[in-house]
């Protein structure tokens, strides 16, 4: 049956989708170059830069999942608004249909019977003919009350649905204003950085990347690499995934992304499985109860690990004592150890 709706054309979401990151990559851009340039602080050297930048960073990762999330809750609103109009649309041409069917019923209960039964039958030069027409009136009138009623709860749930359309939409312009919110916290951050970087000599932002780099491999000193179990993936879904994840080094990080060519922490995981065939959530907060949670010491390729107190990072672990991971934004997918900073928890995806 016809909808009353247009439908969306195939692609268009996943296009907007697209469209949308491009354009918030491009803001965020144009936001740094557009607000006063800061300043590194008199005597702050590169690694203090580094650090105060890694900060804003680790922020911005965690607005970054929240704009996520809020952006995966507003897709799952849309897609029961669109149910939700559809079904209305469908009650509302069942409530049509009925008025018009009673409407028929009491014209021909009129035609055929509009005046008091006991005198008609006196009047009648056939009262066998008669008698028969009383009892196929009878059943209209019996057949009439039926449909009333279910022309009732058609119209019950036709409001139903009308209800439930508003409130979700109520909803997702709420959410909607979420998603603004994010939006310039992370664009915020991400210029307050970019600042900070750009106030350097090129020598200087020379060592403040080698100094983030350092970072890293500073966290991951002392980590204790026979801890880990040297198994090797634990299905042909998770190797499949660990194959895309080290298909995308290189590729650019880009917030509020799931690939193909640019991701963030969490998207490169959900675009990394999704080639695997696993739906996995869109956030690393919602990843870390994705599947079931393994000791360390028993990692095996394919394995997300979570990261730091509040879950806002996630890597894939593939072996070797390496994850692949989305770092942050300016830097590229890439290699790093395992315990490059505090592990919250490692989730084998089901």
């Amino acid at each position: 049956m016809a909808s009353h709706r247009r439908t969306s054309q195939p692609g268009r979401t996943t296009a907007a989708r697209t469209s949308r990151v491009a354009a918030l990559s491009v803001a965020a851009t144009a936001a740094a170059l557009a607000t006063p340039t800061a300043q590194a602080a008199p005597g702050e050297t590169p690694a203090d830069v580094a650090s105060r930048v890694d900060r804003l960073y680790q922020q911005a990762e965690k607005a970054t999942e929240q704009y996520d999330a809020a952006g995966e809750r507003a897709d799952k609103l849309r897609a029961d608004l669109n149910d939700l109009q559809d079904e209305a649309a469908r009650g509302q041409e069942r409530v049509n249909r009925m008025r018009d069917g009673l409407g028929s019923l009491a014209g021909a209960q009129y035609r055929s019977g509009g005046f008091d039964p006991a005198l008609a039958l006196m009047l009648s030069s056939d009262p066998d003919s008669y008698l028969d027409r009383a009892e196929a009136l009878d059943r209209i009138s019996n057949r009439q009350l039926t449909q009333l009623e279910e022309l009732r709860e058609a119209k019950r749930a036709l409001d139903q649905h009308r209800s439930e359309a508003t409130a979700k939409l109520n909803e997702l312009n709420r959410v909607r204003a979420t998603l603004r919110a994010r939006k310039r916290d992370v664009q915020g951050k991400l210029a307050t950085a970019q600042r900070l970087v750009n106030s350097l000599s090129a020598a200087d932002r020379a060592r403040f990347a080698s100094r983030l780099a350092e970072r890293t491999s500073r966290s991951a000193r002392g980590f204790d690499l026979s801890d880990l179990s040297g198994l090797g993936p634990a299905s042909g879904r998770a190797a499949a995934a660990v194959a895309a994840a080290r298909a995308a080094v290189g590729a650019p990080y880009a917030w509020g992304s799931t690939g193909p060519s640019t991701f963030d922490c969490s998207g490169l995981m959900v675009w990394s499985y999704r080639h695997a065939g696993v739906a996995l959530p869109r956030t690393s907060q919602a990843q870390l109860g994705a599947g079931q949670h393994v000791p360390l010491g028993q990692a095996r390729p394919g394995d997300l690990v979570i990261y730091r107190n509040d879950a806002s990072h996630v890597g894939m672990y593939v072996g070797g004592g390496q994850v692949v991971h989305a770092p942050y934004p300016g830097a590229r997918v890439r290699y790093d150890p395992v315990g490059m900073m505090p592990i919250a928890a490692v989730t084998r995806p089901a």
